[in-house]
């Protein structure tokens, strides 16, 4: 059965960006970023919120073309501009590389997307995670906890109004001291 996996990277403190949604803290090197062109290259596709998708889509359709760039990020810049892509939005009406616009979060249709593409897909951006973790649309969380304190940002989670009961479902330590959590919601 095909998943919708949260995967991010947070700070020690929670934070999945700084302020001025700086990312500079993060400690992505040349192993993780394999992992993540691994666990990417697997998925049938991305699901993305308007701001998510405007910022990858600023660097990474053309990433592999910028010879100072590293063999990692030249393969991920092809894996990300040929997966398709569902952006959630209300004010794009289109938008160019394998990239369809959804205007909400309707569960059944998420069911219906989830079943049409046939593999997992990976949602990302931490207003449609919130909304999908509402609808309880998430199946597992992939959490890469950098060993950073930031003090200051935009907090992944942010539902005050709302118990999320994870199961630990794995863990994997990276060589820069990254660590990734698993967790799948308690059934």
């Amino acid at each position: 059965m095909p998943k919708i996996i949260l995967m991010l990277s947070l700070s020690l403190d929670g934070f999945f960006e700084g302020p001025d949604q700086d990312l500079s803290w993060s400690l992505v090197d040349e192993e993780l970023h394999q992992h993540f062109n691994d666990e990417c290259n697997a998925l049938a596709g991305y699901l993305e919120g308007r701001v998510t998708h405007e910022l990858m889509a600023d660097f990474w359709p053309t990433a592999d073309q910028d010879p100072d760039v590293s063999p990692v990020m030249a393969e991920y810049a092809g894996i990300w501009r040929e997966k398709p892509k569902f952006v959630f939005s209300r004010t794009l009406t289109s938008v160019p590389w394998s990239t369809e616009v959804i205007s909400d979060v309707v569960p059944e249709h998420i069911e219906e997307l989830k079943a049409r593409m046939g593999g997992d897909l990976a949602v990302g951006g931490p207003n449609l995670a919130a909304s999908f973790m509402r609808h309880g649309l998430i199946d597992e969380y992939r959490l890469y906890i950098h060993p950073v304190v930031i003090g200051k940002g935009k907090r992944l989670f942010q539902l005050p109004d709302q118990v999320l009961n994870l199961e630990f479902a794995g863990t994997r330590t990276f060589g820069n001291g990254v660590v990734q959590l698993r967790y799948v919601p308690k059934k």
